[in-house]
């Protein structure tokens, strides 16, 4: 007779790029010098707290004064503070920006997340402290779960020994994901920092490269960079016959920006991407885990110069937030969700919006 354990269920949620531009430095920035981010998040809090594990790609550095926006970006501690905040459990850190304050501004930043006690992947001070600390792992509700983070660049500016960032490159990935497989987590998950800025569709690099990650061993896989929304896929590769089960992997070729003050199409939103793992013993004498479900919302970013406001603001679409807006920013809005739905309705494999009851 078979016993059936009680099955095991973790939320993870994904968010796009953290920007902070010159315009958000001027809208959070109060009377007294401080830094004010909290409407920023506010109509989002909710949903990215309630995820078990929630990540995002933080396109940024926290150098210290004086504070600029692109193309050398560089935060004041607040904006951690609120990044934290709303809900972020895990922030990924190699991507193009995250040298643009060199080596000062990369090991201040690392320093901040430890100080905050936020686990990151992505950028180290030294092989040491990356032999130590990436993959990195981490443990939630009985689920183990090992996070890769990868960077195509860092605009052309190196790390300075003994710094270290992680790029895109297949010798390293393959023995980091060799590593991560001797932990025997349940799920490996590689977030990509790749691809075309400001091109729907992933190009051939990126669809080859998510093959070959999940060729060696990869769950899923989750992009960045583009600053717009690229297709989902949910690929299949086998199905358990003792568990009915089918293997399923969500490729995410880009999640888009999800704050920002970008204003060229399709660059004022992004996704929240959303999956469900669940593990049981069914017929088994060893734990599967799989996905069980998973599904995106859209959130797109309220400016200052659309809505008069004083500070930026996130709307999910199909809020009540999002119905507080002027005519301008509804129509901004609009255009965002009409070009991103007809492209994902397009071009998804497997994979809808969870669209409010």
């Amino acid at each position: 007779m078979t016993t059936l354990c009680a099955q095991q269920q973790i939320t993870l949620l994904f968010a796009g790029d953290l920007m902070q531009h010159k315009e958000q430095l001027t809208a959070a920035r109060t009377a007294d010098g401080t830094y004010d981010y909290t409407p920023c998040f506010a109509a989002v809090r909710r949903q990215i707290s309630s995820a078990d594990l929630a990540i995002a790609n933080l396109e940024t550095t926290f150098g210290g004064a004086p504070y600029t926006g692109y193309p050398a970006f560089c935060s004041p501690d607040e904006y951690l503070f609120a990044i934290r905040d709303a809900g972020f459990d895990v922030l990924l850190t190699a991507n193009n920006h995250c040298l643009d304050r060199g080596k000062r501004g990369m090991e201040r930043t690392i320093r901040m997340l430890d100080s905050l006690h936020i686990p990151y992947a992505g950028t180290y001070p030294t092989d040491e402290a990356r032999a130590l600390r990436y993959p990195l792992f981490l443990v939630k509700k009985g689920f183990r779960i090992a996070l890769l983070n990868y960077t195509y660049g860092t605009n052309g500016i190196r790390p300075v020994p003994p710094n270290q960032v992680n790029y895109i490159d297949r010798k390293t990935m393959l023995k980091d994901i060799r590593t991560a497989r001797t932990w025997n987590p349940d799920v490996i998950i590689a977030c990509m920092h790749w691809g075309n800025e400001y091109q729907s569709l992933p190009n051939t690099e990126q669809r080859e490269l998510a093959d070959w990650l999940l060729q060696q061993g990869v769950t899923h896989v989750i992009g960045s960079h583009p600053h717009v929304i690229q297709p989902i896929e949910l690929r299949t590769d086998s199905t358990d016959s003792v568990a009915n089960v089918v293997n399923r992997h969500a490729v995410v070729y880009s999640l888009g920006n999800f704050i920002s003050n970008m204003s060229r199409t399709n660059t004022d939103g992004g996704l929240l991407f959303t999956m469900t793992l669940q593990k049981d013993t069914v017929g088994r004498s060893t734990p599967r885990t799989y996905l069980k479900h998973c599904g995106y919302n859209l959130v797109w970013t309220a400016r200052p110069a659309l809505t008069r406001e004083k500070n930026f603001r996130l709307c999910p679409v199909d809020s009540l937030s999002a119905s507080t807006l002027p005519s301008a920013a509804r129509a901004r809005q609009t255009g965002f969700v009409n070009n991103v739905r007809q492209l994902l309705r397009r071009y998804n494999k497997g994979v809808e919006e969870l669209l409010p009851d």
